[in-house]
């Protein structure tokens, strides 16, 4: 009795907890918040919880929790989830409305399908010329190619019940991947749709938040992918067909995913923002990968990716309040950056 005591009032006062960080983003987001010693940062927040409910919740699901909120405070995640459990829910064809959606590709056809999840968002897309296909990733997991002739290759990764928070396509290896919140996506989309296969990078300390390729035409035997996390780290991964091979005996499967521990692939990382990394990208013409962040103090950095390897000092540039999306002008020769 003693203990589901103990165990309601931890909860009466993490729900409180969780109502003062929605009001205190609701705020900020109208403008109307000003900063001051109250304000709850993510290691209040940690600290705190893990306070309150001890080892029975970790490092990860508080890193997941805190950042839904931070980024979605209108839609507030199940307090399940702070230890790790995930609700799900079915929905059959008949239940499907303009709100499950994937693509609307003409004003007479509209691309459905019943492992859509209402209320689900696009988190990526990405469009592959030379394949003449566009990638898109959800919220939900949800991974689809859009092909020219309108055909459509689609997968529900239930398998991970993360938040999917990217996507980009491997052009040498012709895989679409994805990240979690808590994994790295392999997906052979090539495959029986009943009978999808891929592979399965995780676990990963922090939770990833973006991801791209670098695209090289040196060798065609692999991939090299940039990937950003919650606590300004980027990470170099590069991923070969050999991979495929030699892991596949001691992975596990999950489904017709086979699981790959992320310890025996070598990851050179690099913390060069003060918070969350919100994007990456390579730029082929000038040999340099960007990477955002809203620090305001190392908001977007500009280098060759030999420095997320070394110790060297990386071009970076503060912006008042941070940076959330560049891009750059090949004919202009700019970096536009939007905060």
């Amino acid at each position: 009795a003693l203990e589901l005591i103990d165990f309601k009032n931890a909860f009466e006062q993490f729900q409180n907890l969780v109502e003062k960080m929605i009001i205190q983003k609701t705020k900020e987001s109208s403008g109307l918040y000003t900063k001051d010693d109250d304000e709850i940062h993510y290691d209040t927040f940690s600290t705190i919880t893990q306070t309150l409910f001890g080892s029975a919740v970790k490092d990860q699901n508080i890193q997941a929790f805190f950042r839904k909120i931070k980024s979605c405070p209108n839609e507030r995640p199940e307090w399940l989830e702070i230890f790790g459990c995930f609700t799900g829910e079915s929905e059959d064809m008949s239940s499907l409305s303009k709100e499950s959606i994937v693509l609307l590709v003409s004003e007479k056809q509209q691309i459905t399908h019943s492992v859509v999840k209402r209320k689900d968002v696009i988190k990526g897309i990405v469009k592959v010329p030379l394949l003449h296909f566009t990638v898109t990733a959800s919220q939900r997991g949800v991974l689809t190619v859009f092909s020219k002739q309108c055909r459509v290759y689609i997968i529900y990764m239930e398998m991970d019940p993360a938040w999917t928070t990217g996507c980009d396509f491997l052009p040498n290896l012709k895989y679409v991947v994805a990240v979690t919140e808590s994994s790295v996506i392999l997906w052979d989309y090539k495959s029986k749709e009943s009978k999808s296969n891929g592979f399965v990078i995780k676990p990963t300390k922090n939770c990833l938040l973006c991801v791209c390729t670098v695209t090289m035409a040196d060798n065609l035997a692999k991939d090299t992918i940039l990937m950003g996390d919650d606590k300004g780290y980027v990470y170099l991964l590069t991923i070969t067909s050999d991979d495929f091979i030699m892991k596949q005996s001691k992975a596990k499967k999950e489904s017709q995913f086979k699981v790959l521990d992320s310890e025996s692939f070598d990851i050179p990382k690099r913390k060069l923002h003060d918070d969350w990394v919100g994007k990456v990208k390579y730029f082929s013409a000038l040999k340099r990968f960007g990477s955002c962040s809203t620090d305001g103090n190392k908001s977007f950095v500009l280098d060759d990716i030999k420095r997320l390897e070394d110790h060297l000092p990386v071009t970076e540039f503060s912006v008042p309040k941070g940076v959330n999306a560049f891009t750059y002008c090949g004919k202009a020769k700019v970096i536009v950056t939007g905060g």
